[in-house]
């Protein structure tokens, strides 16, 4: 009797272990040159946006194991609804790589993919959501084009044909880009984002123009008019919309978060030599190189970045102060643990808290399956004997 009282209370405490910590992430918040934000109380006007990337569904007509088609698919969709349980978000972003080979698929097998995506996400399908394009959604820069990157555009909302948005929610506007294409030499593809990002430039310049021109009229100062060129841009430094894209940018600074110490370290030498990659192997790449980042940097004065790919958390800050932040993977591939990015832009429209959330790995998970069942079995047994 005592035995059996004792199983059934490690039983218990298994499952209200698997089904209530163990799904619910872990955040830490990011230090930032806005810590005395960080504690002040959340007002409704807050605007609170999960980032995740490289999500890496197979869909359910790929030849995937049992365990990636069940199991993977029932936790994950675990670790979205704790993750909103416990966050309670506006909106939810994905850096791209919803798919392991999604620019390999047929229309058909791609619509498995968009089927297990909107299967994951469970309660994020009331809330708005963006999908940026990443580098296995639409493939190489040989075959990349726009009928390419359809499968994408049409599937989630938000994107042009050339894979790029551009949305305010609350007081933040935010930008996407196919940065996949940015990595291509003469490519129409890029042409397009190329075209899409001076059309944003122009729309955020009439912007600053009309508010610099309704705050000098209110105080009587008279300024000359101003003569457009579309190849100039008079925004200033960090004054332009939230830059969303799959590839990190060009890093030349050495102001670097490492995931795992936390410390700051030297990323110049490896990155100052990246040049553009043509019709090469982009994959080779894990940044864009530094002439497309600096027309972009040119183009959208952007606050602040979020990109993905390179599976791994890292905070950096660019020459001109303006912080990127590489969202990790979401994912169990590659042995490492899950992991997404929280954010929290206030309401003044200048300050962002970011919150670094893992979630746990694998061989958690497993073990601790492979844990209960053992003792329901032992459970059941020492029933059935009593």
């Amino acid at each position: 009797m005592i035995l059996k009282r004792l199983l059934l209370f490690i039983f218990i405490f298994l499952y209200t272990f698997y089904e209530d910590w163990l799904p619910t992430p872990s955040c830490t918040v990011v230090p930032g040159a806005n810590n005395q934000q960080i504690h002040r109380a959340q007002v409704e006007d807050d605007l609170k946006v999960m980032m995740v990337a490289d999500l890496m569904l197979s869909g359910h007509e790929t030849g995937s194991g049992y365990l990636d088609l069940h199991f993977k698919d029932f936790y994950f969709s675990r670790f979205f609804r704790k993750s909103f349980e416990f966050l309670k978000p506006d909106m939810l972003i994905v850096l791209g790589d919803v798919s392991s080979q999604g620019s390999e698929m047929s229309q058909r097998k791609w619509s498995y993919v968009v089927q297990e995506f909107y299967s994951l996400l469970g309660p994020f399908l009331d809330l708005p959501y963006h999908v940026v394009p990443g580098d296995k959604d639409i493939g190489e820069c040989g075959r990349l084009n726009e009928f390419s990157a359809n499968k994408i555009t049409r599937s989630f909302p938000g994107l042009d044909a050339a894979g790029c948005g551009a949305f305010d929610i609350g007081n933040v506007n935010f930008v996407s880009l196919n940065s996949v294409a940015l990595l291509c030499g003469n490519n129409d593809l890029r042409f397009s984002v190329e075209k899409a990002l001076e059309r944003e430039r122009i729309e955020l310049q009439t912007d600053n123009e009309h508010e610099t021109n309704v705050i000098n009229e209110s105080s009587g100062i008279k300024i000359p008019k101003y003569e457009s060129n579309w190849r100039e841009n008079t925004m200033l430094s960090g004054s332009g919309p939230v830059l969303l894209l799959h590839f990190p940018l060009h890093q030349s600074t050495n102001s670097v978060r490492d995931e795992n110490s936390g410390s700051m370290h030297d990323r110049s030498e490896t990155l100052k030599n990246r040049q553009q990659i043509g019709d090469g192997p982009y994959e080779l790449s894990q940044t864009l190189p530094s002439n497309a980042t600096e027309y972009i940097f040119h183009t959208l004065r952007p606050r602040m970045i979020f990109s993905a790919h390179t599976q791994t958390f890292s905070d950096r800050i660019h020459p001109d102060g303006t912080r990127e932040i590489v969202v990790p993977a979401m994912s169990w591939d590659g042995g490492k643990k899950p992991a997404f990015v929280a954010v929290t832009f206030r309401r003044n429209g200048t300050t962002a808290i970011v919150s670094h959330c893992k979630l746990a790995g694998k061989l958690h998970v497993l073990v601790l399956y492979i844990s209960l069942f053992f003792v329901f079995i032992l459970t059941v047994q020492t029933s059935l004997r009593s």
